[in-house]
């Protein structure tokens, strides 16, 4: 009988759950958007709905299965991935309590508070962890024990996103290192919880379960997960990790020096590094692998997807309905359109994801800077292709960061994976912004093919992950850059380089709002 896996991928806009075969190619496929909800009178919060999410989590899984055209008894292992940082928080029962989503950034004050305290706290937890307080669990604690404080009376343990998923299906509440590293309370060299950051912060050990491997079995689908999802009960359970480590095992970077850039939601530069280094700056961030005896430094390029899904769907209609009268999707008509714009998009600077500075993270107010009324200058063809040739000038400079901490050179080209990389143009201009080949895997959906080399190695198929993510794995083409770009492209970083100050400068004036500010910032 043939073997297939299930990836369940719970992302920051969208739940998903994609099927593969035995030799890493995809069979099916289903996703839904979702959003994540602001609480009435909690500034910046973002609360993940585990019961609805579930629900559209059973949905995906059944579609895709019927996707694939494969029975549930076909289906040899599971696994899950999600975004990184959100936290589920559950009772003794193991019923969840509270939960929220990554980018929930409610704990302000809480993050204020801590730095308040102690000037060189942060410092102290950064080089232990990797991680500053921004996203952390500790400061998201603190907001509970202040704020909701019945809910942190009852807390009995928490868990990442992937790891509830696989609580969702197995019933056992565990976490692992790639995902759990995002708390800023894991020591990455150790890929443990840090006894000696928990105890600083004040909190319960018992809250912090036990730290699994990826790859390791954690259980079976339960009779009641069975009759939510349509699986067969006690298919294995295989536990996953975060989003960009799943995603650069599923893309085969699993060696140290390796390289790639995750074009999703958010856009991730990350660099295969050993353990035992953080950077002294805190502009980059150091995360477990899930393949063991490596880290990643890494920085992050803000909201580039959900800036893709705003432009779509605010000023998009036409192209929408002209798309479906083509049978394509609407992106590949705008990509199509934003073609025939000159390199360069006539000089239109956006201004949305700063160059990432974990240690002083935010961005200033969305805008596109330089626009013109003159006619053809400043059209929906030009503002999209600024908004690619943004991503790529953005990502360059973090790849860039990434590369002065790690002391690597990059002699392979840089693996380009995500929805992101479906656009041929897109593709093309990061090549040229980068002055690199870039590497576009067969398989796009890189996080999932992750989740099912680790399902295939939890249940044997390979020897290790490193084996599994290099075997499910395939380059589809090599992207050249242009040699002739070059020129142009330095001209727009420049331009984006001097205006992007100018409007964090208007947002700390309080002229503009920023488009995102981490807790504390």
């Amino acid at each position: 009988m043939p073997q297939y896996y299930l990836a369940i991928d719970a992302g920051t806009g969208s739940g998903r759950a994609v099927v593969f075969d035995h030799t890493g190619r995809q069979c099916g496929l289903s996703q839904e958007e979702w959003t994540h909800i602001s609480e009435a009178g909690v500034p910046g919060s973002m609360s993940f709905d585990c019961a609805a999410n579930w629900r559209l989590l059973s949905r995906c899984i059944r579609r895709a299965l019927a996707d694939a055209d494969i029975r549930a008894d076909e289906v040899a292992a599971i696994s899950s991935t999600s975004m990184r940082e959100g936290i589920v928080v559950y009772d003794a029962a193991g019923t969840e309590l509270w939960a929220c989503a990554n980018v929930d950034g409610r704990a302000t004050a809480e993050v204020a508070d801590l730095k308040a305290r102690d000037e060189e706290l942060e410092a102290h937890f950064y080089r232990v962890s990797g991680q500053t307080f921004a996203l952390g669990v500790w400061p998201r604690l603190e907001w509970l024990r202040r704020n909701r404080p019945r809910i942190f009376e009852k807390a009995a343990s928490l868990s990442m996103i992937n790891d509830w998923v696989a609580a969702r299906l197995s019933g056992e509440i565990v976490v692992e290192p790639s995902n759990a590293g995002t708390t800023g309370l894991l020591d990455p060299s150790a890929r443990q919880w840090s006894d000696a950051l928990i105890a600083r912060a004040g909190l319960p050990r018992e809250l912090f379960p036990q730290v699994v491997e990826p790859g390791s079995a954690i259980g079976g689908v339960t009779a009641k997960a069975a009759e939510e999802t349509g699986l067969k009960p006690g298919t294995p359970v295989i536990c996953g990790g975060g989003d960009v480590q799943m995603g650069t095992l599923g893309l085969g970077v699993t060696r140290d020096g390796d390289a790639a850039i995750l074009g999703g939601t958010f856009w991730q530069q990350v660099i295969n590094i050993p353990t035992g280094r953080t950077d002294d700056t805190r502009r980059v961030r150091i995360n477990p692998h899930v393949v063991t005896g490596l880290n990643q430094a890494e920085c992050i390029s803000f909201f580039v997807g959900l800036t893709m899904r705003w432009f779509r769907d605010t000023f998009c209609d036409a192209e929408k309905g002209e798309a479906a009268r083509r049978g394509m999707d609407v992106y590949a008509l705008l990509e199509e359109m934003a073609a025939g714009v000159p390199p360069g998009s006539n000089g239109i600077i956006p201004v949305f994801s700063d160059a990432v500075d974990f240690g002083h993270w935010y961005h200033a107010a969305p805008s596109f800077l330089n626009m013109s009324i003159e006619p053809g200058h400043t059209t929906k063809a030009s503002l999209f292709r600024a908004l690619e040739e943004n991503a790529a000038i953005v990502s360059s400079i973090n790849l860039e960061r990434v590369m002065s901490f790690s002391k690597v050179s990059i002699d392979k080209p840089v693996v380009f994976a995500g929805g992101a990389s479906k656009g041929a143009l897109w593709a093309q201009i990061l090549a040229d912004v980068l002055g690199r080949e870039v590497a576009i895997p067969k398989v796009r959906e890189a996080t999932a093919l992750g989740c099912a080399a680790v399902a295939a190695f939890g249940i044997g198929n390979f020897s290790s992950l490193a084996e599994a993510g290099s075997e499910m794995s395939e380059v589809e083409r090599i992207v050249t850059p242009d040699p002739a770009m070059a020129e142009t492209y330095l001209a727009a970083r420049d331009r984006w380089e001097r205006a992007y100050p100018q409007q964090k400068a208007l947002t700390d004036a309080g002229v503009t709002s920023a488009m995102w500010r981490a807790p504390g910032v």
